[in-house]
């Protein structure tokens, strides 16, 4: 069964759409905030960091996942309080673990068309907090759990992640081939909750996002 949740739900105390029940007042926040508003010329929930310098998460309530595909429509881009380092990192959260252990698939916006090369190939992260940040990774195995993929600050991308056992697929904007391939996802064969994820110094907004479980489990 596929989940559907109208991200764009709630606009002054009016409910403008409601699918399955879920809307953003029943995102838990983690050191982040939420507004309903227009980007791009899309209602979006706008998501921003409570205290710069740490992760932002919102936890889509009654949302479980084991295997199966997220789709999600996000923008991001450095915020006005953003650090010189800042990328605008935005992205998708999976099998989110009671003691605050995740998987984490996202962007860095401002790196698609840099002209770097090496910034360009550090475009998309798979990462997995807190054991496994991009820091160690591209330490210990260069390269593995990052790649390139087109992309501009501030526009509307498509993100795909299909999960499977340890196994990862992610396709950006309108791939269909993976941008990213992972076969040892951190957590094990998990499951766990789903959430909207941003890193420091972002402005991110999100719309469709969309949960369908594997119904092979």
């Amino acid at each position: 069964m596929t989940l559907t949740i109208a991200i764009a739900a709630v606009l002054a105390g009016v409910a403008v759409a409601d699918v399955s029940g879920i809307d953003p007042a029943k995102l838990e926040l983690k050191n982040s905030k939420v507004e309903v508003v227009t980007w791009k010329g899309s209602p979006a929930i706008k998501m921003v960091q409570n205290e710069v310098g740490f992760d932002g998460m919102a936890i889509v309530q009654g949302a479980t996942f084991h295997n199966g595909t997220i789709e999600v429509d996000l923008a991001g881009l450095p915020g006005a309080r953003a650090a010189e380092a800042a990328r605008g990192f935005v992205g998708i959260s999976f099998r989110v673990q009671a003691d605050g252990k995740h998987e984490t698939f996202y962007i860095r916006p401002t790196n698609g068309r840099a002209s770097d090369q090496l910034r360009r190939n550090h475009a998309v992260q798979y990462v997995s907090t807190p054991d496994w940040p991009w820091e160690r990774l591209r330490k210990e195995t260069p390269g593995v759990y990052e790649s390139y993929a087109d992309m501009e600050p501030g526009e509307w991308i498509h993100l795909k992640v299909v999960v499977k056992g340890t196994e990862l697929q992610a396709y950006v904007g309108g791939a269909t081939q993976p941008t990213l391939l992972v076969h040892d996802l951190k957590l094990g064969d998990a499951s766990g909750g789903v959430a909207l994820w941003i890193g420091p110094g972002t402005d991110a907004y999100f719309k469709n996002l969309r949960v369908t479980p594997d119904g092979n489990k």
